[in-house]
C-alpha cells in the first residue's frame, strides 16, 4: 500500500501543482458526475414508461428509487471517508466504477417484458435496480466523496468545500433541462445509452485524477477541520459539535421539499403528459434552489423568503381548496410558487446549519435520508392513505414548521397554547359549517367552502408576523379543505397506481361525472331538462350518438355481410358510455389498464352504462400494448384507442410500433379510431407522420364541434384510419373532417419522441 502511495504522489505532483488547476479538475469532475446522474433518470424512466401505460406513478416511483440509490451512494461515501484512508478509498471506488462499466449500457432487464396486473410498484423497483442500479449507485457517491477528497487536497478553500455542491447542481440542472430539449428530440434511447456509457468512462478517468491529487496533498490523513459558520437568530456562531437534534433537523428540512417535489410532479404530469419533459421541470427547479441557497451570499435573501412564506403557502392551500372553481393555470401557478418558496426556505436552512468539513459526508447522508423518506411518503404511502392528492396541501402546511423560530425551539409555552386555542375555536366553526352544508340548510357547497377558506387566508396574512397564530390559521385552512365537502354527491373517490378517480354529481343533481385529476372522463345524465329521471342511459360527452366515434362504428358495421358479427375492441373503458352503442350482432371487448376504473364502471350505483347495455361485458385488464399482442391478427372490424391519463394520452400508444400493432389486429376493411383530443398537446401530426411511413393506409382527421357543446355532447378530435379508402372518403364528408397533415414532424417510436415540439404546437394552436 505504501508503494502505491509513493507512486501516486509524484505522478500527481508532476501533473498538477497549482491550486487553480486542482479546483478546475474537481469542479469538472463533480459537474460531469452530476450531469450523468441526472441524465440517466429521465432516460431510463422513458425506457420503462411504455410497460406501465404511461402512468405518472412511473416517475414518482422512479424518483423514490433514485433517491434511495442516492442514499446508498452517500452511505458508501460516508463509510469510505470514515473507515478507510485516502489510498484505500480511491482504490475501492475505482474498483466499483470498473465493475459498473460491465453493467453498461443501461437497458431494461429481460424479465421486464410484461408487468404484473394491478399495482406494479415492486416490479418497477426491480426493473430499476437491475437495469440501472449499479451504475447509478457508483455515480451517486461522487458528490460527497469528491468534496471530502477536496477537503484533503490542501487547497486554500478546503476547509469549507460546500461551494462545490453548486457545480454539482449546475450539472444536474443542465442534464435535466437539456434532456427534453436536446437529447430526447435528437437521439433515440439506444443512442442516449451509448452516449451515457462514454461519459461514464470519462468520469472514471477524472475520478482517478482527483484521487491522485488528493493523495499528493500533504493533508492526506483527514479532511480539513475548519468549522463551518452558521447564521442563526441574526448571530454568526461556530459549530463545535453535532447533536441528535441537529441531525433530526437536517432530516426534516430535506423531507418536506422532497415530498413536495413528488406530490407537485404527480399533480403536473397527471393533467398534461406523463413524459420526461414534464417530469424534469420540477426536479430541475428543485435542484436550482440548491444553486440559489447553498452559497455564502444567497441569490434570494432568506429573510425575504421567510416573510412571504405564510402568504404564499396560504394562497396555494386556498387554490387547492378551490381548484374546481378557478382556472387550472391559476391554481398551478400558486402551487408552483409555494413549492419553490418552501424548497428555497428549507434548503437555505440546511446550508445555514451545515457542519464542519469533518462531518460533510454525514451531513449529505442525512440529507439524502430525509429525501428518501419524503419521497416514500409522497409516492408510496400517500396514495394508499389519501383518496385525493391531499399530501400536497398537507405538506405545505407542515412546511410552516420548518422555520428557525420553531426548529430552534424559540416558541414559548404561551405561544403554543395560543396556537392550540385558536385552532380549537376555528375547528368548532368549521364543524358547524360542515353541519350546515350536510343538513341542506345552506346551498352552494363549493362557494361556501371557498369563502370559508378565503376568510382564513385573509386572517393568516393579517397575522403573518405572529408565528403561533400563523400556524393555527394555516392548519385551519388545511382542516377546511379536509372536512368541508367539495360539492353535492361526492359519492366515491379512489386512488390507484394510475391516478385519482372521483365520481361526483353536478350541483343541480342532473349529471354524474367521472373525474380523473381535473378531467372529465365520463358523464351520465340522471334527469332530463324537465326534471324527469332518465331510465335508460344515453352515451354522452365524446361518445354522443352523432360523435365521430359513433359514426365510425357505424361505418365498420357496414363492411359486414348480413348475419356476420362485428368485432369491436375499445381501449379505455372510462364510465363505459361506448357500451351503449351496442347492436345485435356485435362482439365487444374492452381493454382497461386500471382495475379501479373497471370497478367504477361496473358499479350501477355510479354509472349504468355497463349494467344497462352490456352487463356481462368482456373487460380485459392490462396495458393495451401488452394485451393486444395476445389477440390474433385480423380480429377487429373496429378498434378504438381512447386511453387517457387525465387529459394526457400515454405516448407509447401513439408510436410507430403501437400503430403497426393496431393495424395488424384489424380485418382487411377494419376501422381504427384514435381519440386525440387534448388541451395541451397537438397530437395529430405525430400520428400522421407514422401513417406516411406506411403504404396502404388512409386517414381522415375529424374535429367534432357540436352545436351545443357540454356534458351531453362534448367537442372531440379523432383520427379514422383504414386500409379501405372508400370508408375514409365517406368520413371526409362529415363536418369538421379534413385530410391530416404531418407538418414535417418525425414519427414517434418506442425509441424516440419529441414532447416539447408537440407541447409548443399545442400552446400556439390554442393561443
Amino acid at each position: 500500500m505504501d508503494a502505491i502511495k509513493q507512486w501516486l504522489r509524484p505522478k500527481a505532483a508532476l501533473a498538477v501543482s497549482s491550486e487553480r488547476l486542482t479546483l478546475a479538475v474537481f469542479t469538472l469532475t463533480i459537474f460531469l458526475s452530476a450531469l450523468l446522474l441526472f441524465a440517466v433518470q429521465p432516460m431510463f424512466a422513458r425506457m420503462v414508461l411504455p410497460k406501465l401505460g404511461g402512468s405518472p406513478s412511473v416517475w414518482a416511483v422512479s424518483m423514490v428509487f433514485f433517491q434511495a440509490a442516492l442514499l446508498g451512494g452517500y452511505t458508501y461515501a460516508h463509510v469510505l471517508n470514515r473507515y478507510l484512508d485516502g489510498t484505500q478509498a480511491l482504490l475501492t471506488h475505482i474498483a466499483l466504477l470498473v465493475v459498473a462499466l460491465f453493467a453498461l449500457p443501461v437497458a431494461l432487464p429481460a424479465f421486464a417484458a410484461e408487468p404484473p396486473p394491478g399495482d406494479a410498484y415492486l416490479w418497477l423497483v426491480g426493473v430499476l435496480a437491475l437495469g440501472v442500479g449499479l451504475p447509478f449507485f457508483a455515480v451517486s457517491a461522487n458528490a460527497p466523496l469528491l468534496q471530502s477528497w477536496f477537503a484533503r487536497s490542501g487547497h486554500s478553500h478546503a476547509g469549507d468545500p460546500y461551494f462545490l455542491y453548486g457545480a454539482s447542481n449546475v450539472g444536474s440542472m443542465l442534464a435535466l433541462l437539456s434532456y427534453p430539449v436536446l437529447l430526447e428530440p435528437v437521439f433515440g434511447l439506444g443512442e442516449q445509452a451509448a452516449l451515457w456509457s462514454i461519459g461514464f468512462a470519462l468520469l472514471a478517468t477524472l475520478i482517478a485524477v482527483c484521487g491522485s491529487l488528493m493523495l499528493a496533498a500533504s493533508t492526506l490523513s483527514a479532511p480539513a477541520n475548519t468549522p463551518a459558520r452558521l447564521s442563526l437568530a441574526g448571530q454568526t456562531i461556530e459549530v463545535a459539535t453535532v447533536t441528535s437534534r441537529d441531525r433530526a433537523v437536517w432530516i426534516a428540512l430535506a423531507f418536506v421539499p422532497s415530498a413536495l417535489l413528488v406530490a407537485f410532479t404527480t399533480f403536473l404530469t397527471t393533467d398534461i403528459a406523463s413524459a420526461p419533459f414534464l417530469w424534469v421541470l420540477p426536479l430541475a427547479a428543485f435542484l436550482g434552489t440548491f444553486i440559489i441557497t447553498f452559497r455564502d451570499k444567497p441569490l434570494i435573501a432568506h429573510a425575504f423568503l421567510l416573510n412571504r412564506q405564510a402568504m404564499i403557502v396560504g394562497l396555494a392551500v386556498f387554490a387547492t381548496a378551490s381548484v374546481s372553481a378557478m382556472a387550472w393555470n391559476i391554481a398551478m401557478a400558486a402551487s408552483l410558487a409555494a413549492f419553490l418558496l418552501v424548497t428555497l426556505t428549507c434548503h437555505r436552512e440546511l446550508y445555514l446549519r451545515r457542519p464542519a468539513a469533518t462531518k460533510l459526508t454525514e451531513f449529505y447522508l442525512l440529507m439524502s435520508l430525509g429525501g428518501v423518506l419524503g419521497g416514500i411518503f409522497a409516492a408510496l404511502i400517500a396514495p394508499k392513505i389519501f383518496t385525493t392528492v391531499f399530501e400536497f396541501p398537507l405538506l405545505l402546511a407542515v412546511s410552516l414548521l420548518m422555520r428557525p423560530d420553531i426548529l430552534d425551539g424559540r416558541l414559548d409555552r404561551k405561544a403554543w397554547l395560543q396556537a392550540a386555542g385558536a385552532l380549537l375555536a376555528i375547528t368548532v366553526l368549521l364543524l358547524a359549517t360542515m353541519t350546515l352544508i350536510s343538513s341542506g340548510v345552506v346551498e352552494g357547497h363549493m362557494k361556501l367552502r371557498v369563502v370559508v377558506v378565503a376568510i382564513l387566508f385573509a386572517a393568516m396574512i393579517y397575522y403573518a408576523a405572529e408565528p403561533s397564530r400563523r400556524m393555527a390559521l394555516t392548519a385551519s385552512m388545511l382542516l377546511a379543505i379536509l372536512i368541508l365537502p367539495e360539492g353535492k354527491g361526492d359519492a366515491h373517490a379512489v386512488r390507484s397506481f394510475f391516478g385519482v378517480h372521483r365520481v361526483i354529481e353536478t350541483p343541480d343533481g342532473s349529471l354524474r361525472l367521472l373525474m380523473h385529476g381535473t378531467t372529465v372522463h365520463g358523464a351520465e345524465r340522471l334527469v332530463d331538462a324537465t326534471g324527469t329521471p332518465v331510465v335508460t342511459p344515453v352515451p354522452s360527452t365524446y361518445y354522443h350518438p352523432r360523435s365521430p366515434m359513433a359514426r365510425s362504428l357505424d361505418l365498420a358495421r357496414k363492411t359486414k355481410e348480413d348475419g356476420q358479427k362485428t368485432s369491436i375492441g375499445i381501449v379505455g373503458l372510462g364510465a363505459g358510455a361506448m357500451a351503449c352503442h351496442i347492436t345485435d350482432g356485435d362482439d365487444w371487448r374492452f381493454y382497461e389498464i386500471d382495475q379501479a376504473v373497471v370497478d367504477i364502471a361496473r358499479d350501477s350505483s355510479h354509472f349504468r352504462y355497463l349494467s344497462s347495455c352490456q352487463p356481462d361485458a368482456n373487460v380485459v385488464v392490462g396495458d393495451a400494448r401488452l394485451t393486444l399482442t395476445k389477440v390474433p391478427d385480423h380480429t377487429f372490424d373496429y378498434l378504438q384507442i381512447d386511453a387517457f391519463s387525465s387529459d394526457a394520452i400515454p405516448m407509447h400508444l401513439l408510436t410507430v410500433e403501437a400503430i403497426e400493432l393496431y393495424v395488424r389486429k384489424l380485418t382487411e376493411r377494419g376501422v381504427l379510431v384514435i381519440h386525440l383530443s387534448n388541451k395541451h398537446l397537438d397530437l395529430p401530426p405525430a400520428v400522421t407522420a407514422t401513417l406516411e411511413q406506411r403504404s396502404g393506409l388512409h386517414a381522415v382527421l375529424v374535429n367534432d364541434t357540436p352545436e351545443n357543446p357540454g356534458f351531453d355532447s362534448a367537442p372531440s378530435t379523432v383520427m379514422l384510419i383504414s386500409r379501405d379508402k372508400s370508408l375514409v372518403e365517406q368520413a371526409l364528408a362529415w363536418n369538421g373532417a379534413q385530410r391530416p397533415d404531418s407538418m414535417g414532424v418525425r414519427p414517434w417510436t418506442d425509441d424516440y419522441s419529441d414532447i416539447v415540439t408537440t407541447l409548443l404546437r399545442g400552446w400556439f394552436k390554442t393561443s
